[in-house]
């Protein structure tokens, strides 16, 4: 239970940074989500530097890397976790599920989108 609410409270925190980042960031004029894209870049940065650090040092717990990948970069942005799931079939030389799950995800993460817009049209 104490792992679920970790995650429950650092993804509660980082949906409300990436919404205050979609505010202050994202352009009305130009149609442009600057905000979006800040959060899945630095989403991606946090959640390398904690479990490359996890990983390299093994100094952080299982909770305090529950509650910052899991919870706040899980929330704060899913690109975060694509990212790194990616990162990991290329260092293990896995260039088939490489491509077929980044091409996937795009091209079914779009079509998706457009489909559900249609259903509710």
């Amino acid at each position: 239970m104490k792992q679920f609410l970790l995650v429950f409270i650092g993804g509660g925190l980082g949906s409300a940074l990436r919404y205050l980042m979609g505010i202050y960031l994202n352009s009305q004029k130009t149609g442009i989500p600057f905000g979006t894209f800040a959060a899945n870049i630095l989403g991606s940065l946090i959640i390398g530097i904690v479990l490359g650090y996890s990983l390299k040092n093994n100094l952080l717990s299982n909770n305090t890397t529950l509650f910052i990948a899991t919870g706040f970069c899980g929330g704060f942005t899913t690109f975060s976790s694509f990212a790194y799931e990616n990162h990991l079939f290329l260092k293990n030389g896995d260039f088939m599920s490489f491509a077929t799950y980044t091409i996937a995800s795009f091209v079914i993460g779009f079509a998706s989108v457009f489909i559900g817009m249609w259903i509710v049209k």
